[in-house]
């Protein structure tokens, strides 16, 4: 992915103000024309830069309010079979390979605690999985966001 420049940085910094805003909205707003906005956006669409909409989706309209995080230990020579599992499990609504004591971190959505007790034992069901220690998260202290990453790049 190539390096993003003022204009592109600036293009999303204005979209995360004003996400449903048209192009002509955007090219008035960063005194662009529409043109430059429009192929902006397509070439950003095409490198990847934008996540799909379903990270915009609230677990908590969906009826599942309780977050956990859930270290995962496991036989490494299984990993992609492990990882296959964690596919099939429709709560797991993200998971990582870290380094350190445990070897995957999953985030899990559940509706309350008697649902996160069956999440966690079927997690501790896939074979290859040693061991699964589950925090709950309480509240969310900084909520998901690069606009003070992207206005640091814009030097501001």
């Amino acid at each position: 992915m190539r390096t993003l420049d003022t204009t592109d940085l600036r293009l999303l910094i204005e979209l995360s103000r004003a996400p449903d805003a048209t192009t002509v909205a955007l090219a008035q707003a960063l005194s662009l024309s529409r043109n430059t906005v429009q192929a902006r956006l397509v070439r950003l669409t095409e490198e990847g830069v934008f996540l799909p909409f379903e990270r915009r989706i609230s677990l908590d309209a969906l009826g599942h309010p309780l977050t956990a995080f859930v270290q995962i230990h496991v036989h490494q020579q299984q990993l992609t079979e492990i990882t296959a599992a964690l596919h099939g499990i429709p709560e797991v609504v993200q998971a990582h390979g870290l380094t350190g004591s445990a070897d995957v971190l999953a985030r899990v959505a559940a509706r309350n605690a008697e649902d996160l007790f069956r999440i966690h034992s079927r997690i501790l069901q896939i074979d290859g999985v040693d061991r699964a220690d589950t925090s709950l998260a309480m509240t969310e202290l900084v909520a998901w966001r690069t606009v003070p990453l992207v206005e640091s790049l814009l030097g501001g």
